[in-house]
């Protein structure tokens, strides 16, 4: 892989069109302007079991006192902010690709979740929010008779 030195110009020399297919790049990958300090989005995993959801959020580098978790309607809202280590001159760097700022995701949960049961876990820099879901917005299977 080869290394490509850093010029603040080059960012202001691109296009629309390849904004637009940064954007198109799928999940996982991490939001523009992270590298200039400004808002970056975590990447999740959102799992809908029969019984729950389960959230899995990215936040390499972040304490967990600096996570805000809110749940509005049916809407999560994980937001912070990673501050940068130390102050280092731009001309000396080669790359640079950690994250820091404010962070913010706001999900649309597929369903209603039972606010005083919802637990959330922090560890290695993975956040697990687990939801359980209402139970009348679980499934309910229907057994056939013979006719």
């Amino acid at each position: 892989m080869d290394l490509i030195r850093w010029d603040p110009r080059r960012r202001l020399a691109r296009s629309f069109f390849d904004d637009f297919f940064d954007m198109m790049q799928g999940p996982g990958r991490v939001r523009r302007g992270w590298h200039e300090g400004g808002m970056w989005e975590p990447a999740m995993d959102v799992i809908d079991r029969k019984n729950e959801i389960v959230v899995k959020a990215e936040l390499p580098g972040v304490e967990k006192e600096n996570i805000k978790l809110s749940l509005t309607d049916n809407n999560l809202t994980i937001q912070g902010e990673v501050k940068k280590e130390e102050e280092i001159k731009e001309e000396n760097y080669y790359c640079r690709e950690r994250a820091y700022g404010s962070y913010a995701r706001t999900l649309s949960l597929p369903s209603d979740v039972d606010r005083d049961k919802v637990k959330a876990k922090f560890k290695d820099g993975i956040l697990e929010i687990t939801l359980p879901k209402k139970p009348e917005t679980q499934p309910k299977e229907i057994t056939i008779e013979k006719g």
